[in-house]
């Protein structure tokens, strides 16, 4: 079974997230969405929270998996018996450092590949980080998130 792990904080999950899970799944038996957590960055939302956004906003598609991991990329990955990470590019921005966390995974685990995938290029702009920023100011994030991410991110910004 080839199976791939997407990580990342997902705080929150966009459109864009999905559309890599969803071209992700095309090529992987199954893709495991590891949502990571990280005591140095301060998320919006709790781990439960984003991990409960995921599955809602995915729903049940046969494979793929929502878990959620601390620690080293490489040591989740072979505990979770995956060949390969999965990681989506926006632009040019995001290839540096993705290609230098490439190059650390492989010294670390040289049996786990890193696959980059581009999104959708109506997603190319999206960012947890300025969707956040949107919502913080009021302004209408539905066309870049799950209704149920907008609605959350209400809830966080109640004015």
């Amino acid at each position: 079974m080839k199976r791939a792990i997407y990580p990342g904080s997902f705080d929150p999950v966009t459109n864009g997230h999905l559309d890599v899970i969803e071209r992700a799944r095309k090529l992987f038996d199954e893709v495991i969405v590891a949502v990571a957590h990280n005591d140095q960055k301060q998320a919006l939302f709790s781990l439960e929270e984003r991990l409960e956004l995921l599955k809602t906003s995915i729903g049940n598609i046969d494979n793929v998996r929502i878990a959620q991991f601390d620690g080293l990329l490489v040591e989740f990955a072979a505990a979770q018996s995956a060949s390969a990470v999965v990681r989506g590019l926006r632009a040019v921005s995001d290839f540096e450092f993705e290609f230098q966390m490439a190059l650390m995974n492989r010294k670390l685990n040289s049996d786990v590949e890193t696959i980059f995938l581009m999104p959708k290029e109506e997603y190319t702009y999206l960012s947890s980080r300025i969707i956040k920023e949107i919502a913080r100011l009021g302004g209408d994030v539905s066309s870049f998130v799950p209704d149920v991410v907008a609605k959350a991110l209400g809830n966080k910004f109640k004015r």
